[in-house]
């Protein structure tokens, strides 16, 4: 195998070609090698040629499973939701809180607020009193020299909401003006990118042409114009709630019901406070999560993104979901930033994004905002009974004992008498090895 290979215009090859190059430079010719990226690839062209558009450089397709998790109740709805995940016990866990909850009122979720944001970055010799003395002119200002960019959205009911100047701490010199928007059903990257830079030129011309502000400071010196992924403005909460009676979460019926809440309470708490277990505890969160938002089309590593600086906003990483107990009443929430699309981008181009809508019955971005936060709140709340109960291990190794036999090429009989041998006993590769060499 060769190292370190460099090659120019890579680009512009077809995909035979950087095939062809990457089994020569990285496979010492093995023909073989292309059958595994063939076997991938789709067999009507048309539908290959859209996943293609979707990256550059594409030589095949890297699939990940499409599942469902039913029963669960939102607001009243009864929703099938796609996820698109390749942690095997994610959907199992999703589609377990979703039972769990169905017959105790189901999930409730509200949108805070839909409110995104840009900024663009710039250097000037002035002060941030003197910007904001100019605050409703440059604001009048950007209105009208961007209104044919946002006439489209406005008549949707979005556009720009407000702008304010900020100071950039330890930074000589250097402004932002931030710009909010509301994006309607897009999740709005390119637009608030194409407003913005269109900021630019209007900004650049009214510091140059306010007499006042050049004499004293000259021209502002614009670095960059970029939306953020940090959407704290942009906000769903959705929670559960039932008597502590009810919340019989453990498979012995014997336990204590409100012993076994104040331990769930606890575990979130630790979450709370400690920063270790609260990065695994979120990550659990964001297994169900990631998983809608891919199934979806949307952009699940700037939803991460959002979500744990979120969790840090306070100066602390913290978990993203919170547990109360109060007069006998047991109530779970996760508050998360959620800056969604159901139109544009891969949402509209991806076939199986547009059916993922189409199951979920076309919702606007509201309405998948509190699907999604649903989700991460059933996730995590399968994981924390479990972790409070048998442990986590014991059902993520029954999804594991499938991986293991399916490697191992286990008959569908060997599966079944695994399933019933591995029931109480412990799971490992060599153990379900050694199973099926007696079986």
């Amino acid at each position: 195998m060769k190292k370190n290979v460099s090659v120019a215009g890579f680009s512009k090859f077809s995909k035979d070609q950087k095939i062809n190059w990457l089994i020569e430079n990285y496979f010492d010719n093995d023909k073989q090698v292309r059958n595994v990226f063939d076997q991938y690839l789709i067999s009507d062209k048309s539908l290959q040629d859209i996943h293609d558009q979707f990256s550059e450089n594409t030589i095949s397709n890297y699939i990940l499973p499409y599942s469902l998790a039913p029963n669960f109740i939102i607001n009243g709805n009864t929703y099938t939701v796609p996820m698109v995940i390749e942690e095997s016990s994610v959907v199992a866990a999703a589609s377990s809180g979703a039972k769990f909850w169905s017959t105790r009122g189901g999930f409730h979720a509200e949108v805070l607020s839909v409110t995104k944001v840009g900024h663009i970055s710039f250097r000037w010799k002035g002060s941030l009193e003197i910007l904001n003395q100019h605050h409703e002119s440059i604001l009048s200002d950007l209105i009208n020299y961007t209104a044919d960019v946002t006439s489209n959205m406005e008549k949707r009911g979005g556009g720009l909401l407000n702008i304010e100047f900020v100071k950039v701490e330890n930074l000589d010199d250097v402004f932002q003006l931030r710009a909010y928007f509301n994006t309607c059903d897009s999740m709005g990257a390119n637009f608030i990118n194409t407003v913005l830079e269109a900021y630019e030129s209007c900004l650049e011309i009214y510091f140059d042409q306010t007499e006042e502000l050049y004499k004293n400071y000259g021209s502002i010196d614009v670095i960059m114009s970029i939306l953020s992924n940090y959407t704290p403005e942009c906000i769903v909460r959705a929670w559960v709630q039932c008597p502590v009676s009810e919340l019989n979460i453990a498979d012995q019926m014997e336990k204590d019901i409100s012993s076994l809440a104040e331990r769930f309470k606890t575990a979130i708490r630790i979450a709370e406070e400690d920063t270790y277990r609260a990065t695994t505890h979120n990550k659990g969160i964001y297994n169900g999560i990631d998983a809608v938002v891919l199934a979806t089309g949307n952009d699940f590593r700037a939803i991460e993104a959002a979500g744990h600086a979120f969790a840090s906003r306070s100066g602390k990483y913290r978990s993203l979901s919170h547990c109360e107990i109060n007069d006998g009443v047991f109530t779970f929430e996760l508050t998360v930033p959620l800056a969604l699309g159901t139109v544009g981008g891969l949402t509209s181009l991806h076939p199986l994004a547009k059916k993922s809508m189409e199951i979920l019955g076309n919702p606007d971005a509201k309405t998948l905002m509190t699907i999604v936060a649903s989700v991460g709140l059933a996730q995590n709340f399968s994981a924390i009974r479990s972790l409070v109960t048998t442990g986590i291990q014991k059902g993520h190794m029954k999804m594991h004992l499938q991986n293991i036999l399916n490697h191992l090429g286990a008959t569908p009989d060997q599966k079944n008498k695994a399933q019933e041998y591995f029931m109480e006993r412990r799971i490992s590769h060599s153990e379900v090895r050694e199973f099926l060499l007696n079986n």
